[in-house]
């Protein structure tokens, strides 16, 4: 399934012809959990032909470069969060190293509320109350964007009780990471 604001001539010829198959970047999000950046003037150099044939054909419809935060699921299930230009002076690469963490959450966040709108199932609800309380705390921290030092010291708890809180948060609400488990618990109301 593709939601996108890619032109419709674009995505459909991208399906006819199977492009879902060689694309270089749902290959690479299929096989990597974080962000990366994508196109520009390296794409000359990279992969095979066909694939350096399929960038070229992209950018005729307007899709240079980019940025895509691959997103796993259960059961060998994957998304990916793109953000792409056509703009020759956009340098994604400089915005992944100034706001990673941001694009990161915002592609987790998105792809929260497109599969509860789309009512695609997720490993079931959980009430707030199967979180606990300091759980809950640790999180709302983190999706305020502070560290794991910081959290210990603003909840007065050691760094590894932080760490401990979040992962038990990560796994109760099955997510691959803790930028996806801020998304998950935001998605389902859990922080407030």
């Amino acid at each position: 399934m593709l939601i996108s604001s890619y032109p419709k001539s674009w995505t459909s010829r991208y399906f006819e012809l199977g492009y879902q198959q060689l694309d270089p970047v749902v290959r690479r999000a299929r096989a990597e959990h974080a962000l990366f950046s994508w196109g520009g003037e390296a794409l000359a150099l990279a992969g095979n032909r066909e694939q350096r044939r399929f960038f070229d054909e992209a950018t005729t419809f307007g899709i240079r470069s980019g940025i895509t935060v691959p997103i796993t699921g259960g059961f060998g299930r994957m998304a990916a969060f793109t953000l792409a230009t056509g703009d020759r002076d956009v340098h994604p690469e400089w915005l992944v190293a100034d706001w990673k963490d941001l694009v990161q959450l915002v592609g987790l966040y998105f792809h929260s509320h497109v599969a509860a709108r789309l009512d695609i199932p997720s490993t079931g609800k959980l009430a707030a109350s199967e979180l606990t309380q300091r759980e809950r705390q640790c999180l709302a921290w983190t999706a305020q964007g502070k560290t794991v030092a910081d959290i210990a010291v603003l909840v007065q708890i050691a760094p590894r009780t932080v760490v401990f809180h979040l992962e038990n948060a990560r796994r109760k609400l099955s997510a691959v990471s803790i930028a996806q488990c801020v998304a998950e618990a935001m998605r389902r109301g859990l922080l407030s």
